[in-house]
């Protein structure tokens, strides 16, 4: 069947001219069809257009929740770092203080002996200060960079501090290992040096100090250290010797009773033995002396306080 035809026309009054459009009834539909459709086909294209910009920022907020919680825990372990330095600088710094008595009496021992307590340089100073100035200086890109340099820091300081531990663990170390209190209570009826022989009269050299007092008094280990032997020898009657750290020994002579054993170790202040007049002896003393890798040295330059009962 043919399709139906339909003629629209124009006329132009202000000239008479009259024009025809013919057009078939599909044509006119498809076009009005066509008018009505493009609206909803671009209202279409936008909602498709929207629907994947949304998308694309829902990926995208999730990227950002998961690179947050990253930073979030990175911070967090970097925070736990800090505080444990900071906890580590206050413990050094309470435990590098000394007593003044006991720094000067450390500083009198010899030469060898503070030799083998020194410690190295310590490293990773460089690389920490350098690390610092990039933080400090430099503009990053990412906060990765970020986090990066200050572990960095974080790494040297903690090599920096694991060195001046063990320089204050030696300090520690030199400290309980010197020599620096009265081994007993008395007056001290003999010093270091050349002396008339309490025998003969001759002139001879004392090697240590002599410490007159009551039989029976407590005598005090005067650093922390190890019995080496403890024993009756010779005109030093019973005799105790303690071994420290860095060379250094201690002895004790013309005891009464021992009250340590070989291989027992000792703090500064225990009781290790009883002032007698054992051996070539006058009367009750203690005498004592202090050794530096086989060398005699001057007790009292040591000497700090009296030994604590």
């Amino acid at each position: 069947m043919p399709s139906r035809r339909y003629t629209i026309v124009i006329a132009d009054r202000s000239n008479g001219v009259v024009r025809r459009l013919t057009i078939s009834l599909r044509a006119a539909v498809t076009s009005v069809t066509a008018v009505l459709m493009l609206p909803v086909l671009i209202g279409f294209g936008a909602m498709r257009s929207a629907g994947l910009e949304l998308h694309h920022l829902r990926t995208t907020t999730e990227e950002l929740k998961a690179e947050n919680g990253n930073y979030r825990e990175t911070t967090r372990a970097l925070t736990t770092q800090i505080q444990s330095l900071d906890e580590v600088i206050n413990e050094l710094g309470a435990r590098s203080a000394l007593d003044p008595a006991q720094a000067r009496a450390m500083q009198k021992l010899p030469a060898v002996v503070k030799a083998r307590a020194a410690g190295g340089s310590s490293s990773g100073g460089s690389s920490a200060s350098t690390a610092l100035s990039n933080v400090l200086s430099s503009s990053f890109v990412s906060p990765e960079d970020t986090f990066g340099v200050l572990r960095t820091l974080l790494q040297g300081l903690e090599s920096r501090l694991r060195n001046v531990r063990k320089d204050v663990e030696r300090q520690e170390a030199l400290a309980a290992a010197t020599p620096s209190i009265w081994p007993a209570h008395g007056w001290l009826t003999g010093r270091f040096g050349g002396r008339s022989d309490p025998f003969t009269g001759e002139a001879g050299f004392h090697q240590g100090l002599d410490i007159s007092t009551e039989k029976g008094q407590p005598v005090y280990a005067t650093a922390d250290g190890r019995v080496e032997s403890a024993s009756y020898t010779g005109e030093y009657g019973n005799f105790v010797v303690l071994s420290h750290e860095f060379g250094l020994t201690t002895r004790y002579g013309h005891l009464s009773r021992f009250k340590v054993a070989p291989g027992a170790t000792v703090r500064r202040g225990d009781v290790i033995g009883l002032v007698g007049s054992t051996g070539r002896s006058t009367g009750a003393h203690l005498h004592y002396e202090i050794l530096a890798n086989g060398r005699l040295l001057n007790p009292l330059q040591l000497l700090t306080q009296p030994a604590q009962r």
